[in-house]
């Protein structure tokens, strides 16, 4: 599933605040500092309509404890990955991985040398 650059950055946070504390209940403010901590100043307001819309994605999921919503993430970073490693494959290599690699090995290979 295609996400933007916020809704990933918001997902790192997610993944990264989890490894912290895997039961971790997850608010906006919790999201809006731990961006902040990394040097992504975003309103707050901002950072709910991105989180709303990743609910709608069905990538979090929202619940209410008390007067105050939280959110989870329904999917692992490696899951994320593997389904955009699939959608970059089914787009630009007609699902054909070996082809995805061999021109992840010649056109990359500078990338790959670090």
């Amino acid at each position: 599933m295609a996400c933007g650059k916020l809704e990933i950055d918001i997902l790192n946070s997610f993944w990264n605040l989890t490894e912290i504390k895997e039961d971790m209940d997850i608010s906006i403010q919790d999201i809006v500092d731990d961006l902040s901590k990394n040097g992504i100043e975003r309103a707050y307001t901002t950072i709910k309509t991105v989180m709303d819309r990743l609910t709608v994605k069905s990538i979090l999921v929202r619940y209410k404890v008390g007067k105050k919503f939280f959110y989870k993430a329904t999917m692992s970073r490696s899951e994320m990955a593997m389904d955009a490693i699939k959608e970059t494959a089914e787009q630009f290599f007609n699902g054909n991985y070996v082809d995805m690699m061999k021109f992840i090995e010649n056109e990359c290979s500078e990338f790959l040398v670090k």
